[in-house]
């Protein structure tokens, strides 16, 4: 994948960069795909269920409200999410077990991290927009990610 920075400079006024500053946690720090995406907040339910799917090099999108008070990802669902084809996560909320996940070829970009878990109440919804940021995720158009941040496209570019 071309760095998001060179893919901004050849396709500015096609592409919408997300004004998050995100943390880096996951094993590969440069990833991309077509996006899907989970909306909820403190329950990760939704996003177990979506990582049980097979991933086929995607990006799944939590909006998590950017609440910091429960973890939505730790180390077996990042785990599981590896071996079924996903390519990343990029998450408006915290995660947990980062050391270890530190170690797992995902991508993930989360807000930071706590080490309480999400409740287990089903809320939320999945594959439908999004938005954080200063952009909205729709399901089907592109993201790109690495360490300089979050590039939205509408469909695959380079």
């Amino acid at each position: 994948m071309r760095a998001t920075t060179d893919l901004y400079d050849d396709y500015e006024g096609e592409v919408a960069t997300c004004a998050v500053l995100f943390r880096d946690f996951g094993g590969r720090r440069s990833f991309s795909g077509p996006i899907r995406t989970v909306k909820c907040r403190n329950d990760n339910s939704l996003l177990r269920e979506l990582l049980n799917e097979p991933g086929d090099g995607a990006v799944i999108v939590v909006d998590g409200d950017g609440s910091t008070e429960r973890a939505l990802l730790g180390d077996i669902l990042a785990a599981r999410g590896a071996a079924n084809g996903w390519s990343g996560l990029v998450i408006y909320g915290v995660i947990r077990d980062s050391a270890e996940i530190a170690g797992i070829d995902l991508g993930l970009k989360a807000l930071g991290t706590n080490p309480a878990k999400s409740n287990k109440e089903g809320l939320g919804a999945v594959d439908c927009p999004v938005e954080f940021g200063g952009v909205r995720f729709v399901p089907g158009s592109w993201v790109y990610c690495d360490e300089d941040g979050v590039l939205l496209a509408p469909a695959a570019i380079d």
